[in-house]
């Protein structure tokens, strides 16, 4: 829980260099203009308004960002942006222009814009302080006091985002009403320190994806079911499955217990016999035979709860099958709204008749043309039979030799001599013989050697 010593030792400020631009460290001149005050009035130089306010504004977020803060200080943020001993001047009036546009929000409007009232401890620590400040602004003194908690409305947002997917992708997800206390360890990386924790809560249940309530002394937390749900208010059923949770969560806790019991007296009665202590070791022995007939009844108990537990989360299942089948149904309805048997029947009928239709299109298109001509087939086959009468009648003109009449026509004849026939003729008997001419006289024979 929250104490004054938590609070002491949780993050405020910080060394914000990696966020700083170049001129921080490089323009003198350019620093020393943007360290100094505002003008009272934004109309007495626009021009030096907007330059500075551009310049800080960003700034103050993005630092916040990169400590993973929400809530900030007017203190803790001219101790982290002080430079070569020197405070920045005017972000008191940045802070004050970050609220009138509301990305900045003083953290006891927001809690007054919230339900709040299973905050046990939030009225001493989240009203009772800023109350002096909330009477000065109505009495006109905009001021922000260093000491006041502000609230960055669009950081909270985004960490709100964060805890609500950690939740979904944790066990405790498997039913939606968890024990803040387990919720608080299982965001204790996500949320530095009490409060931010709690205004996550806060947030989440603005935006009614959370509900608080308190339940025999104990708070517990119901999420919606889905990212896009609303959240529905805690009933009967589910403080019933929150206590049989408790319960299954108690009897394991016990089971677990006198299992360790059950090995102690064992290893105590071993120890007994190796001194020889036999009535020591039997004590120890009947002692554990006990807590083993105790573990046997927790652990009929526990399977009864589970068992009860299981049913409800496939009655669970179902009915989110249920709702989505009727859904399904009701689209499936709305889509088949002007669709009959009738008007497809119709439509089908039409799409043949149409089909038909071309198909007569095509086969008069296919029929082809006359050019106003007509001709009769019969007297067109007896003038074919009497061209083919008189085709076999004539004798035909051929050539005595055919191959050589045609020959003489294509190619001119070569004239071939004697002598070259000789020679031809004596070169066949040579390679007929195995003999081979010699190259000055083609007519003499080789005698072969032996």
């Amino acid at each position: 829980m929250w104490s004054p010593e938590r609070e002491a030792q949780a993050p405020t400020g910080g060394d914000p260099a990696g966020l700083l631009p170049p001129e921080w460290e490089e323009d003198e001149e350019r620093m020393s203009f943007l360290f100094s005050a505002f003008k009272r009035s934004r109309e007495v130089n626009s021009t030096d308004w907007d330059s500075k306010m551009g310049f800080w504004a960003p700034l103050v977020l993005s630092h916040s960002r990169r400590q993973g803060v929400v809530r900030l200080r007017l203190r803790d943020l001219q101790e982290a942006f002080q430079r070569k001993g020197s405070v920045p001047l005017g972000l008191a009036t940045v802070l004050q222009d970050l609220l009138r546009r509301g990305e900045l929000q003083r953290e006891s409007d927001f809690m007054a814009s919230v339900d709040s009232s299973w905050i046990s401890w939030g009225v001493g620590v989240f009203l009772l302080k800023p109350l002096k400040w909330t009477l000065s602004n109505m009495l006109g003194d905009n001021k922000v006091p260093a000491e006041e908690v502000l609230v960055a409305v669009e950081l909270l947002k985004e960490k709100a985002e964060e805890v609500y997917r950690l939740y979904q992708n944790s066990p405790l997800s498997s039913h939606p009403v968890v024990a803040l206390s387990e919720l608080s360890t299982l965001c204790a990386n996500s949320c530095p320190d009490e409060r931010t924790f709690y205004l996550v809560l806060l947030q989440l249940q603005k935006e009614k994806r959370v509900t608080v309530l308190e339940q025999n002394g104990e708070k517990i937390v119901k999420f919606a079911r889905g990212p896009h749900a609303k959240v529905s208010p805690v009933n009967d059923v589910d403080v019933g499955v929150y206590q049989l949770m408790q319960s299954e969560q108690l009897l394991s806790r016990k089971v677990e217990s006198l299992s360790q019991e059950s090995e102690r007296c064992k290893e105590e009665a071993r120890r007994a016999c190796r001194a020889g202590k036999k009535q020591l070791a039997l004590r120890s022995l009947k002692a554990k035979q006990r807590t083993e007939k105790r573990i046997e009844a927790l652990h009929a108990k526990l399977d009864t709860v589970q068992g009860i537990l299981d049913r409800i989360y496939a009655s669970q299942t179902d009915q989110m099958v249920f709702n989505a089948y009727q859904a399904g149904v009701g689209a499936l309805k709305l889509s088949m709204k002007d669709v009959t048997v009738e008007k497809a029947e119709s439509l089908v009928d039409q799409i043949q008749e149409l089909c038909d239709t071309q198909d007569e299109v095509s086969h008069t298109l296919a029929g082809g043309v006359t050019n106003g001509l007509d001709f009769d087939s019969e007297e067109l086959e007896k003038e074919l039979d009497i061209l083919l009468q008189d085709t076999t009648k004539e004798p035909l003109d051929l050539p005595d030799n055919p191959h050589e009449t045609l020959y003489t026509n294509s190619v001119p004849k070569p004239r071939i001599l004697d002598a070259e026939l000789e020679a031809e003729l004596e070169k066949l008997s040579l390679s007929e013989g195995g003999l081979v001419p010699s190259s000055k006289s083609p007519k003499r024979q080789l005698e072969p050697t032996l």
